[in-house]
């Protein structure tokens, strides 16, 4: 019962770290990458899709972006999208695609970008921590239901912090390493 409590919560634990990796490839670093953008919501004939439900996105250059919509006409929705998003991007239109030339980073915006990344860490630790709190909840109950032991509840927890602790290291270490690759010049 406890194993399958713990083999639940590192389930759980593992999907908020691919959230965050899922998030943190779209803050913007030196280099052009189709992350930053193809979840970008672009209003389209009264819907909200993600650009990469509209568009391919290539990189023809380290500092560039091409954008090539399935359909013309959503040509100036997803222009549209760019300008209004926080990406600080002008897209140039040509009436086919859209490039996005992505200026050097300054270092004011990269320290911007690191407190951006951090706070998203701290918002998957909290996330790691609120399901350890759930399942230490859920231990207890079985503990006072009778359906475990004082000992297999002590060692339960044991084996959740733990898991807490791993799982918050690996937050430390993706987080480490985008910080890295932001500050890089």
């Amino acid at each position: 019962m406890i194993d399958e409590l713990l083999r639940e919560s590192k389930q759980r634990m593992r999907g908020a770290l691919d959230v965050l990796e899922d998030d943190l490839m779209a803050i913007r670093t030196g280099r052009a990458s189709p992350a930053l953008v193809e979840r970008l919501q672009v209003e389209y004939y009264g819907s909200s899709l993600s650009l990469i439900q509209l568009a391919t996105i290539s990189v023809p250059e380290s500092r560039q972006l091409l954008i090539r919509p399935f359909d013309g006409s959503s040509l100036k929705a997803i222009e549209r999208a760019i300008q209004a998003s926080d990406l600080g991007l002008t897209p140039n239109s040509d009436g086919k695609v859209i490039r996005l030339n992505l200026p050097p980073l300054t270092e004011e915006r990269r320290r911007d970008l690191v407190k951006m990344v951090n706070s998203r860490l701290e918002d998957c630790r909290v996330a790691i921590r609120n399901i350890r709190r759930d399942s230490l909840k859920d231990m207890r109950e079985f503990e006072k239901e009778k359906m475990i032991s004082e000992d297999e509840l002590k060692r339960g927890e044991s084996d959740l912090q733990d898991l807490t602790d791993e799982m918050v290291d690996e937050v430390d270490v993706i987080g480490d390493s985008k910080e890295k690759e932001i500050m890089e010049f």
